[in-house]
């Protein structure tokens, strides 16, 4: 069963989240300060982590930078704050995606349910034989889907799972611009309702991780006005 942490300080809404999730099929764990929440993470590995960003004691920021290190669990955020500083640094922190209150439940469970596919099924439709792929030969930077692996010259390189799938996406079309509509689909699966600086944070993200220079990117390009593409050389 699937494994949810609910870090939430309204006694209300946690329990009410929990009784709605729990309805849903999943295994839910509550925490109502983020000191706590670092012990239930440490302790039963959940596989997605509901977080909001004003709590007693350490804020839900801090949380995510301090919980995204130790686990690969997609992080979202559902907090009443839509300022888009607000948003923009929980991304830059480590979240995943983006939930303001109020929301429907119907959309949240849809988010949750996408957040947790499983990494490989961005590259489901290639065949076994192209398990490996060669992302900048210059760096040596080589994806393995089959292990759901990046390395530079033998050496791992750490990929969230929003990350990975985002990779993924982005070599499917190598060489062809995808706009940020399109990446919302497919790695999100917001096909109605989406933030384009979902987007725009993780391709930041991800461009740390695999340029040589993420100021002046060469593999992963912004194609002013349209999108970004992956230039596979």
């Amino acid at each position: 069963m699937t494994r949810l942490l609910v870090l939430e300080d309204d006694v209300g809404l946690r329990r009410s989240l929990r009784l709605v999730l729990e309805d849903a099929g999943y295994d839910v764990d509550e925490a109502s300060r983020a000191e706590e929440a670092l012990e239930v993470v440490a302790a039963r590995a959940p596989d997605l982590i509901l977080v909001d960003l004003v709590l007693g004691g350490m804020d839900g920021f801090s949380f995510i930078q301090r919980v995204r290190p130790t686990t690969e669990a997609p992080i979202v955020v559902v907090s009443a704050r839509d300022g888009v500083q607000d948003v923009v640094a929980a991304l830059e922190a480590g979240a995943d995606d983006y939930v303001t209150k109020p929301f429907e439940v119907p959309e949240l469970k849809a988010r949750l349910k996408a957040l947790l596919r499983r990494p490989a099924m961005a590259g489901s439709e290639r065949s076994p034989d192209a398990d490996l792929e060669v992302v900048d030969p210059a760096s040596g930077l080589v994806l393995d889907r089959g292990a759901a692996l990046l390395t530079r010259a033998g050496a791992e390189v750490h990929l969230t799972h929003t990350e990975y799938r985002l990779l993924c996406v982005l070599l499917d079309h190598a060489g062809r611009v995808l706009s940020r509509e399109a990446l919302l689909e497919h790695v999100w699966d917001h096909s109605v309702h989406g933030d384009e600086r979902l987007v725009d944070v993780h391709v930041r993200r991800l461009r740390k991780k695999i340029e040589p220079e993420p100021s002046s990117p060469t593999v992963l390009v912004t194609v002013r006005g349209l999108g970004y593409r992956l230039d596979v050389r």
